[in-house]
C-alpha cells in the first residue's frame, strides 16, 4: 500500500483535488461543511498537507520512527532501552537514517503518531516495542502499508517482519538452574503483566515450576521500577515460607530486591538468591554482583534495524529468531542454607 495522497483524499470525499487543497489550506472556495467532510477524511486516511509536496515528489524520508509507551522515569534508568536504541543508531547512521523517537502516554496515542509520521512522510518505516497481546497497533500498521518490525514475538505480529528471542527457554534454563542448587521455593517479580513477552515469561514460570514440582512458585507482578521491585521484595520477604530465590524481569528491580534483603538483614546468597534479566554494568558494580541473564542487546537493536531497512527496501516481511538470553552465574546465587 502507498501513502495516501491528495488524490485519495478527493476520491473519497467525492470533490476535486483543488476542493480538497483549498479545504486543507483554509482557503475560500469550499462550504464549511465540505471543508468540515474533507478534514475528517485526511484525518482518517493519515494525510497531512504540510508534506503534500514531498508526497509529490515521491522522496523517501530517510528516517525510521521508534514510539515508546513507558513512562519517561523508567525510560531514563533502564539500561535495555538505551542499549537497544544505540544498536539501531548504529546501523541506521551507517546507511545515512536518522533515527525519529517520540514517547508517548497510549496505544491511541501510538497509533496517532504513525498515521501522522505516515501521512506526512517523516518516516519510511518504523519499529515497535512492547507488543500486547491483540495488539491494536498490528492491524493499525498493516491497513497502513506502513514498512514495520516488531521487536518481540514470535506471535502476535500478524503480517509484519519481526526480530524475537525465546525468553521462554531463557527462563526454564534459570529455574533449573536454581532447582540444581537446591531451592525449593523460587519466585519471580514480573514485569508490566500486559506485555507479550511478560505473559510468555510467567507462562514459562509457571509451566517448569509445575514440571519440577515447586508448589510455592509465585509470580508477583511489577513495573519495572526499582519502587516497585523493591516493594514486591517486601512482600515476598515478609511472607511466610519466604523464597529462597527470586527472578526479577530487569536489573533494575533485582538491584532494588538485593538493597531491601540487605535492609532485612539477609545475606547474599547465603539467605536469598537473586537472578536479574538483561545483564548490564549495573549487574556487575553492585556486591554481591548479579547472576544474571544477558545477551546482547545492542546487537539486537542493529538486527532489527537491518531488517527494517530491508522491508522498507520491498524485502518480504520475516519473523526472525534472535540470540536467546544466556545465563551467567556471580556471586549472588548459591545453595540455600539448611533449614
Amino acid at each position: 500500500m502507498k501513502r495516501p495522497t491528495i488524490a485519495d483524499v478527493a476520491r473519497r470525499a467525492g470533490v476535486s483535488k483543488g476542493a480538497v487543497s483549498y479545504a486543507l489550506n483554509g482557503q475560500p472556495g469550499v462550504s464549511e461543511a465540505t471543508r468540515q467532510r474533507i478534514l475528517a477524511i485526511a484525518a482518517e486516511i493519515g494525510f497531512s498537507p504540510s508534506r503534500a509536496a514531498r508526497s509529490l515528489s515521491g522522496a523517501t524520508a530517510d528516517a525510521v520512527g521508534l514510539t515508546l509507551c513507558r513512562p519517561a522515569r523508567t525510560l531514563g534508568i533502564e539500561p535495555f532501552f538505551m542499549e537497544l536504541i544505540s544498536g539501531v543508531e548504529a546501523e541506521l547512521s551507517a546507511r545515512s537514517y536518522a533515527l525519529t523517537l517520540q514517547v508517548v502516554a497510549d496505544q491511541e496515542a501510538e497509533v496517532a503518531v504513525y498515521r501522522r509520521w505516515w501521512g506526512e512522510r517523516r518516516v519510511d518505516g518504523v519499529l515497535v516495542c512492547d507488543l500486547r497481546a491483540d495488539d491494536r497497533r498490528v492491524p493499525v500498521l498493516e491497513e497502513l502499508g506502513l514498512p514495520a518490525v516488531v521487536i518481540g514475538g514470535p506471535g502476535g505480529t500478524g503480517g509484519l517482519a519481526s526480530v524475537w528471542s525465546d525468553d521462554a527457554a531463557a527462563l526454564v534454563e534459570t529455574v533449573e538452574y536454581l532447582f540444581a542448587l537446591g531451592h525449593r521455593r523460587i519466585a519471580r517479580v514480573g514485569g508490566l503483566p500486559a506485555l507479550l513477552h511478560t505473559e510468555i515469561r510467567t507462562e514459562a514460570f509457571t509451566g517448569v515450576c509445575r514440571r519440577l514440582g515447586l508448589a510455592d512458585a509465585v509470580t508477583v507482578p511489577a513495573d519495572y521500577t526499582g519502587e516497585e521491585g523493591a516493594r514486591a521484595t517486601r512482600r515476598l520477604l515478609s511472607s511466610a515460607g519466604r523464597p529462597t530465590a527470586v527472578i526479577y524481569d530487569n536489573d533494575v528491580m533485582a538491584i532494588a530486591g538485593l538493597s531491601v534483603a540487605q535492609e532485612m538483614g539477609l545475606a547474599v546468597p547465603g539467605d536469598l538468591s537473586i537472578v536479574a534479566w538483561d545483564d548490564s554494568p549495573l549487574c556487575q558494580l553492585v556486591h554481591p554482583p548479579l547472576t544474571a541473564l544477558g545477551r546482547d542487546i545492542p546487537a539486537y537493536g542493529a538486527h532489527a534495524a537491518r531488517q527494517l531497512l530491508a522491508v522498507i527496501g520491498g524485502a518480504p516481511a520475516e519473523r526472525v529468531q534472535d540470540e536467546t538470553a544466556h545465563l551467567t552465574p556471580r556471586g549472588s546465587t548459591a545453595p540455600p542454607r539448611a533449614s
